[in-house]
């Protein structure tokens, strides 16, 4: 359990680590290469429950100062460890590369966070169309045969994960490949751009289609660089409105990829600056924020992982928020614990949400949802009277790399604590 000690304020500066959910796929990238080198890497359990599926696998893996090296050349598949790819979604990622090496693969049905039932039809129909032949139930993922040597097109219905494995299924396919409705998130265009640099021919059309002419082989070897995190960025230009003594300069920003966000935020009355070389100054903006709408979309639209601590933001904006959230289901029930704080937000139906303020949070025992809804009751904690407590904290180490750590730096005091 983690305790945070109210009345702190934050300064300083805070440089932003790789993204996690541009390291994952591209952890399932390096499966087609022989060897493949990649920088930037968070150091967080997701990384390490997917590495360790693949080292399960006889995959050979170095990973050491943010730096990741995988060598493929004596991987097989009799070894699989099928627990952990049942405790996350990112195990399909892994898909495309076993079924390069194998012609099969059986896996359980993905986990992940709390936010409502996340299917995974578009990725299997992505499967069929392009040959494969598999089942799949609530509990099982089965795949095999070899894919067909012509062109196919097919949507993937804006699934960002479905997106990222459908791509790496395809890059060396015979035949041309058409995905109508792609995710075209930072970390699914950094995956392209790695995979183009590295011999595919994948190209981006204006309307989320992406084509992909398949290739013969890709080179043998492989590096790049993971790109900032602009959820933990965004993240943290929230805490700096809301907690900093003055204001927080944030590193590697990935300003290119907040533009939905900051526009809200500036709506929101949040006062911030750009200093140059992606980096963004936050200045407190707590005593001044005003009641806006807000509707989370695929991208460019307003990121669903930063609903979450958005929400905590206009808890102290005058007057009546409105909260929309249209990609995931569940993802608004967190709402509920929060309410154990004081705040009584009115959740209008499954997808929506009023919010008033401002409103003085008040420390208490809650527990996290998920991941993204994990680090809003820390910023919570941050602008409460009394003390916070927050339970659950196996999220603590899935997608932030070091965050408690980066937090402390810039002034809070955060605790861990038994149980009781």
């Amino acid at each position: 359990m983690l305790k945070i000690i109210w009345g702190q304020r934050l300064s300083g500066t805070v440089q932003i680590s790789g993204s996690k959910n541009a390291a994952l796929p591209l952890i399932g990238a390096a499966l087609l290469f022989k060897k493949a080198t990649i920088h930037n890497v968070p150091d967080i359990s997701d990384v390490h429950t997917l590495l360790a599926i693949a080292k399960s696998a006889w995959v050979q893996v170095s990973f050491h100062e943010n730096t990741l090296s995988i060598d493929t050349t004596a991987m097989h598949s009799h070894s699989i460890d099928l627990e952990l790819a049942s405790k996350i979604r990112a195990s399909i990622l892994l898909v495309p590369g076993f079924l390069q090496a194998f012609g099969s693969v059986e896996l359980p049905y993905p986990g992940g966070c709390n936010i409502g039932k996340r299917p995974i039809d578009v990725l299997m129909n992505g499967f069929f169309e392009i040959g494969y032949t598999g089942t799949y139930g609530d509990s099982w993922v089965s795949i095999w045969w070899t894919p067909k040597e012509w062109d196919v097109e097919f949507s993937a219905g804006f699934a960002v994960t479905a997106t990222e494995s459908l791509i790496l299924a395809n890059v060396q396919r015979k035949g041309t490949t058409r995905i109508f409705l792609s995710a075209i998130e930072p970390h699914v265009m950094s995956l392209i751009e790695f995979l183009n640099i590295h011999g595919a021919r994948i190209s981006l059309w204006y309307d989320h289609t992406i084509e992909i002419i398949g290739v013969a082989s890709l080179q043998e070897e492989a590096t790049w660089r993971v790109i900032a995190d602009y959820i933990e960025s965004g993240t943290f230009i929230v805490m700096g409105a809301l907690a900093s003594s003055d204001y927080l300069d944030i590193k590697d920003a990935r300003i290119m990829d907040l533009h939905a966000f900051l526009t809200k935020c500036r709506d929101a009355w949040v006062r911030y600056e750009y200093l140059g070389d992606d980096t963004l100054r936050v200045y407190r903006s707590i005593d001044s924020l005003k009641a806006i709408r807000v509707q989370t979309n695929i991208f460019p639209g307003f990121p669903t992982d930063l609903q979450s601590p958005f929400a905590i933001l206009l808890t102290q904006a005058e007057w009546v928020s409105r909260l929309e959230e249209i990609v995931y289901e569940s993802r608004l029930n967190w709402l509920i614990e929060i309410e154990k704080m004081k705040w009584h937000p009115a959740i209008m139906n499954p997808n929506a949400a009023l919010i008033f303020g401002p409103t003085l949070l008040r420390g208490a025992t809650v527990s996290s949802w998920d991941l993204r809804a994990w680090v809003a009751m820390i910023i919570a904690g941050l602008i409460a009277i009394w003390d916070t407590y927050i339970t659950n904290v196996e999220y603590i180490e899935r997608g932030y790399e070091d965050i408690i750590g980066k937090i402390w730096k810039l002034g809070a005091k955060i605790e861990r604590v038994e149980s009781n």
